[in-house]
């Protein structure tokens, strides 16, 4: 833990001296929300919502399992017998 201090300027700003900056890793254009408490003010980094492209996410869902047919993926769901029989277990 860093404790130091810092000046509110003329204009409302305080500056985050760089000691705390690099131990949090907050750069230019990070987005802080400030909360007012009891005690004061809290001061912390708004999570970052990371967009990613569709070429990052290859190979993401990676399965050692056998690949399986085609002929067993198009064929068709009976769900009905256990359906029913989930039906009967949750009463």
């Amino acid at each position: 833990m860093t404790i130091t201090t810092a000046t509110l300027s003329s204009k409302g700003q305080v500056v985050i001296p760089k000691i705390i900056r690099d131990q949090l890793h907050w750069e230019s254009g990070h987005e802080l929300i400030i909360e007012t408490t009891e005690s004061g003010v809290l001061l912390k980094a708004k999570s970052a919502v990371k967009t990613r492209r569709l070429e990052e996410l290859r190979g993401f869902l990676q399965s050692n399992a056998s690949p399986v047919p085609i002929e067993a993926l198009c064929k068709p769901v009976e769900y009905g017998t256990d359906w029913e029989e989930s039906e009967q277990r949750s009463r």
